[in-house]
């Protein structure tokens, strides 16, 4: 997918670059019109010897009517200036009570082919909530190709007046090929096990929050997974007896502290996360299975446009689950440049440290290293996989960036990521980009070298938050 990642990148630079070039011929218009404006006022008064000055009227009426043409040749843009104009504006603050913004296009891969793809950002208030609060928001996002890849979904963070209620959301669709290599570390370090599916997934779930003290939160939670692989042609007993088909429901509650400047793209402040989920028999489930979900992030300045980010979370599982619900590396906005679920196993850990650098208007670079684990119980807890990379950054919205990631691991694994938000603010990302150099087969096809997969994550993201 390093074509659709490219042709992105070039496409924001051009907008930027022509809306810059847009917005000083503007202004170079007006500062013309401005001028021959005050020159046809002076020139009664120049000439003494003319019969006699031109009347008020006549003056006024020459000035509105230069006025009237810098109006006209405002408003006389083709499509191109408008779709510039568009990306231009997209981070301006306005006064809309549903501001939403749309970036995409077309794509082409040698897995997915030829593609499109759309992704939304909006930002609204509910009644009662006054502009000094932060508000709620709405993110859409799809992509369709020609060889039957496809995804659709939404995901929101609703506040309500007060910001003493808060319900995060998400709702998904979506059918791609994809590979697996097992369960545990040795099995995912094992180049032999990548086997070729279809995974087709889909996913409700929703957390009501009450405030129960300044920046802290509690409520329940709820779940609901469709799992079904096909194309599967060997390595069968890497799934170790488990169906590829599988229906998951769950309850739970979880804990948040957040102190932030800014949820999307913070500055400084600390946020914690501890969630429990629930998944019984009694439920109609077929295996019983729990999970506990946990997360640490600071931010600090530490010079002029420069912020040190860090970042811990874990994902442990007890009980029985499937091969689908074992904890997975690369998920989460971490370990970025690994095959999301090459690594699994009942628990998994990883850790990043992140440096981001404001460079110019709209755009920023990042950097980052880290490290990540998957294990069972203790004894397993000795390999550690590392991490690092680079990414560029560019603000979509106020305070919502489009972010593209080029991260590294263990034996020259590497992947782009594309997506909105900052790895730490979306902790679950819904379009990522990922490189597998790895023979795999998928549609009794045989593929080669630097495949491109297209892969979609549920998405649980927190508010937007406006300066």
């Amino acid at each position: 997918m390093r074509n659709l990642s490219i042709y992105i990148f070039l496409l924001i630079i051009c907008t930027q670059s022509l809306s810059a070039a847009t917005s000083a011929t503007d202004d170079r218009i007006i500062s013309s019109t401005d001028s021959l404006a005050a020159d046809t006022v002076a020139l009664p008064t120049i000439n003494t010897h003319a019969a006699s000055p031109l009347p008020c009227d006549s003056v006024t009426a020459m000035t509105d009517s230069l006025v009237v043409t810098q109006d006209s040749i405002k408003e006389k843009k083709n499509l191109f200036q408008r779709f510039i104009a568009y990306f231009g504006d997209a981070n301006k603050e306005n006064n809309k009570k549903f501001d939403i913004n749309f970036i995409g296009g077309p794509y082409y891969s040698s897995d997915t082919e030829l593609g499109i793809g759309l992704v939304g950002a909006g930002l609204y208030r509910m009644s009662g909530c006054p502009k000094s609060m932060q508000p709620s928001n709405v993110s859409l996002f799809s992509s369709f190709s020609t060889v039957g890849f496809w995804m659709i979904g939404v995901r929101g963070n609703n506040l309500f007046p007060e910001d003493r209620y808060r319900l995060n959301y998400k709702v998904y669709l979506y059918s791609f090929p994809t590979a697996y290599w097992g369960i545990g570390y040795e099995n995912g370090n094992n180049d032999e096990n990548e086997t070729g599916m279809k995974r087709f997934q889909a996913n409700v779930s929703a957390e009501f929050l009450v405030r129960v003290a300044n920046n802290l939160y509690l409520g329940p939670m709820f779940a609901w997974d469709y799992i079904k692989g096909s194309g599967v042609t060997k390595n069968i007993e890497l799934f170790r007896g488990d169906s590829l088909k599988m229906n998951n429901y769950g309850i739970g509650a979880c804990l948040q502290y957040d102190t932030r400047d800014i949820i999307t793209n913070a500055s400084k402040g600390i946020y914690f996360y501890l969630a429990q989920m629930l998944r019984p028999k009694w439920l109609g489930n077929d295996r019983a299975f729990y999970t506990t979900n946990l997360r640490f992030s600071f931010y600090q300045k530490v010079w002029k446009g420069g912020i040190l980010a860090g970042d811990l979370k874990g994902e442990f599982v007890f009980g029985n689950p499937t091969w689908a619900n074992m904890a997975k590396l690369g998920e989460g906005g971490s370990m970025r440049g690994y095959f999301e679920g090459r690594y699994r196993d009942k628990h998994s850990m990883a850790a990043q440290l992140e440096l981001r650098q404001h460079v110019w208007r709209r755009n920023g670079l990042v950097a980052w290293i880290g490290v990540g684990n998957v294990f069972h119980d203790g004894k397993s807890f000795r390999h550690l996989l590392p991490n690092y990379g680079i990414g560029y950054r560019w603000e979509f919205k106020k305070h919502v960036n489009v972010r593209l990631d080029y991260g590294r691991g263990r034996a020259g694994q590497s992947g782009f990521t594309f997506n909105i938000n900052e790895a730490f603010e979306s902790p679950h990302s819904p379009l990522t980009l990922k490189q597998s150099r790895n023979l795999f087969r998928f549609n009794n096809k045989q593929r080669q070298g630097e495949a491109w997969l297209v892969q979609l994550r549920p998405v649980s993201v927190n508010t937007l938050l406006k300066t």
